[in-house]
């Protein structure tokens, strides 16, 4: 069926539309000036806040507003709904799920990973370097011949499953975060397919203990007993796919806008101490998730009134450009000195790989300008931009020198 156009953002906006996909922020603009928080019946209906506070005060009221299903787009009827703790969860089993994983995921740990992940991102830049040797005028993909590879890798590290089966998670990442807004049917294939699999490194490690995240979750205890199968595999495929398409997203905008700002290239090559900052202010101006709440009880959210069922989208990118809270939000500032954003959620299920993401976005960065200080955008290319649920550039054609 094809797409009907949208005539009016405030009450039939569509997530899926090219138009928002490439753009979203004119759109946001006027939604907060005439209404902040717009409906839609489309895709089963839903709201989409777009001031800070909105997004805030939703997600800090679990009372009102329940996790057990993310996605921005709604579950087939009769469709099983996945159970993926602790991002599925809500209190007070949520509590208990989350802090079992907050060991792997503190700062120590985290940097014990720099190590790695900078090996991944030399291994992935001397290809591209020697793929483009002696043509100055070559192009790569800084999406995809670079970002796209260097979560999957370190995931995959983490998780103790062999990263020569990298394209296979990014094959899965792809159909549930891209292709699966078109068929609903794609994504479910791809979380039988992926669940099927964790449960195969589930029963070897029951024989075959290793130091990994999965054998962690076999000997983990909740409530005094043993975790559930369900329980185990659903973490996995949290901790697979949460932390795949949502940092090469962050990663290939940081580039893209690099690639496009000769003057914060340049800044960031001459002075590297701006770094840390510098992700802090690219994630909240590309922000690239999108979540999703079911109202369990009747509420109402800035004189916008919300029954139980209906669903309510975690507008985060939207609220990190809210002028009442970022000067000059729709500007990058690489040394914004006030920038409380959120674009690793915000309230309980704040994202518990921030950490991971951040280390993985600054050496990426890092990395990519130590041996390209210089590149740029391709002339006459056009970046795609797309994703409901988690958006970013889909392509980043580069010249290197």
């Amino acid at each position: 069926m094809a797409r009907q156009p949208v005539t009016d953002w405030a009450t039939d906006f569509d997530i899926g539309d090219p138009a928002y996909e490439a753009n979203p922020y004119e759109i946001w603009d006027d939604l907060r000036q005439r209404c902040p928080i717009a409906h839609t019946e489309r895709r089963g209906g839903a709201f989409l806040p777009t001031r800070y506070d909105d997004v805030a005060a939703i997600a800090y009221d679990t009372d009102h507003f329940s996790s057990r299903d993310t996605s921005v787009l709604p579950s087939p009827e009769g469709a099983t709904t996945l159970v993926a703790p602790p991002i599925t969860s809500d209190p007070p089993f949520h509590t208990a799920a989350r802090r079992l994983l907050l060991p792997f995921f503190s700062p120590k740990e985290v940097a014990k990973l720099e190590k790695k992940t900078r090996s991944i991102c030399e291994e992935l830049l001397d290809a591209i370097e020697a793929r483009a040797a002696g043509d100055p005028l070559a192009v790569a993909d800084a999406a995809g011949d670079y970002a796209q590879h260097i979560p999957v890798r370190v995931i995959a590290h983490m998780l103790g499953i062999p990263e020569e089966e990298e394209a296979r998670f990014t094959d899965w990442a792809v159909r549930i975060f891209q292709e699966g807004a078109a068929d609903p049917e794609i994504t479910r294939t791809a979380i039988r397919e992926i669940l099927a699999y964790f449960g195969e490194e589930v029963a070897r490690r029951r024989t075959e203990r290793s130091d990994d995240l999965i054998s962690f979750l076999l000997d983990a205890e909740l409530d005094g007993g043993p975790l559930t199968e369900k329980h185990i595999l659903g973490t996995c495929f949290l901790l697979l796919m949460a932390g795949i398409d949502t940092t090469w997203s962050s990663i290939g905008a940081a580039l893209w806008h690099l690639a496009v700002t000769p003057g914060d290239r340049d800044r960031l090559v001459a002075e590297p101490d701006l770094m840390a900052g510098a992700v802090e202010e690219f994630l909240r101006a590309y922000a690239p998730v999108t979540m999703a709440r079911e109202v369990v009880a009747d509420t109402e959210v800035n004189g916008c009134p919300m029954h139980v069922g209906d669903r309510v989208l975690l507008n985060f990118p939207a609220g990190n450009r809210d002028p009442e809270k970022f000067d000059r939000p729709d500007e990058v500032l690489l040394d914004r000195e006030q920038n409380r954003h959120f674009a690793f959620g915000i309230g309980i299920h704040r994202c518990l790989g921030s950490n991971v993401a951040r280390m993985e976005m600054r050496v990426a960065l890092e990395s990519w300008l130590d041996r390209f200080p210089r590149f740029s955008l391709a002339p006459g290319s056009e970046v795609r931009w797309g994703g409901a649920q988690v958006r970013g550039p889909r392509d980043v054609p580069v010249v290197l020198t």
